[in-house]
């Protein structure tokens, strides 16, 4: 008799099979989805695992069935909310199919570091990886190194030769320039990130295409590495140049540097210059002044990634062309943004 308290042991294969009345190889042709097994008695197995809760280990059968139930990802910036909240995507979307994650991340982002990692994550038996370097030069690198035939899919390169899913970092870019134009302000000022990064030199290019399709002119990009430090020294630049109104900074962690350095120097956001960032850190809105942002839905990165990845596993036609998917952002308001200092509160915005 079981002592009392203790929690039942989890069901095994051997369970079902006695509650089905037939042999643990008929379960487990019924669990890997065998063709020669009678209706009724598929059936009574599937019934019997409903009734026991029964779950199969999933790394067992891909041994047997030589599949691997791992999924590798090679990651860089790790640290940065980006890449994290992609690889949270990944993994719960892993985890919903059955799927363990081992993830590598290199020393730095030259091409000996990006070889070695990828040699790692191929000798680790995954059934494809994941990688996410949106950087041309690193992703390149990481997708020569694979071995050839294995599954992969590529966050934010640019390599239409590869199945891909993407932020609409362009879309992103245009929507933070329009609130600032439709608010009144005659240009946009723009932070950005590291000029070898996709995603930033995206949102350069959505932030310029907008202006000059508005007829603005568009100011010297000032660069920053995506951390407050380089938003604080951009923000003490700009507090030195005349006419600022509005800046759109690649990123909040920079942004956030720009409100401390303008209250540093006197200038009020929005009243005098108004800030918009883009990721919206969960910290975004508990800033002062709550600040306008841009949302990429990285989870949602993460998760098609999972999806793209598992339907190559499956085995994709081959010879079809290779998927890219864009996930669009949305733009969030609050209260770093307002009309410019020479406009009233009564007039009609534009």
């Amino acid at each position: 008799m079981a002592e009392a308290g203790r929690r039942p042991r989890p069901a095994v294969i051997g369970d079902v099979a006695q509650l089905a009345g037939v042999s643990n190889q008929t379960v487990s042709r019924v669990l890997n989805d065998h063709p020669h097994v009678h209706p009724g008695t598929r059936e009574r197995v599937l019934d019997a695992i409903r009734q026991l809760n029964y779950r199969p280990n999933l790394m067992a059968r891909g041994l047997v069935r030589r599949r691997s139930h791992m999924i590798g990802v090679v990651s860089f910036d790790t640290v940065l909310f980006g890449p994290a909240s992609t690889l949270l995507g990944i993994g719960r979307a892993a985890r919903d199919e059955g799927y363990g994650v081992t993830i590598v991340t290199p020393e730095s982002t030259d091409r000996s570091s990006i070889t070695d990692a990828m040699a790692t994550i191929a000798g680790q038996s995954v059934a494809g990886v994941v990688i996410v370097f949106p950087s041309r030069t690193a992703s390149a690198t990481a997708l020569l190194s694979l071995p050839e035939g294995m599954p992969a899919v590529a966050v934010e390169a640019a390599d239409e030769l590869v199945t891909g899913v993407h932020i609409d970092q362009a879309a992103g870019a245009r929507m933070a320039v329009e609130h600032l134009l439709y608010l009144g302000h005659e240009t946009v000022w723009h932070v950005s990130g590291p000029r070898d990064r996709l995603d930033a030199q995206a949102r350069v290019d959505g932030w310029r295409a907008t202006l000059e399709a508005a007829g603005r002119a568009a100011p010297p990009v000032i660069a920053g590495d995506w951390g407050a430090e380089s938003g604080y020294q951009a923000g003490l630049e700009l507090a030195e140049r005349p006419g600022v109104t509005a800046v759109f900074a690649a990123n909040d962690h920079m942004a956030l540097g720009l409100l401390r350095a303008f209250h540093e120097r006197g200038i009020r956001v929005p009243e005098d210059v108004s800030v918009i960032g883009f990721d919206d850190i969960p910290e975004a809105g508990y800033l002062i002044p709550p600040l306008t942002t841009v949302r990429p839905d990285h989870e949602e990165v993460g998760r098609r990634a999972v999806a793209a990845l598992l339907g190559l596993v499956d085995g994709a036609e081959a010879g079809e062309p290779a998927a890219r998917e864009c996930v669009v952002p949305a733009l969030i308001r609050r209260n770093s943004t307002a009309p410019p200092p020479s406009r009233s509160s009564g007039d009609e915005l534009a």
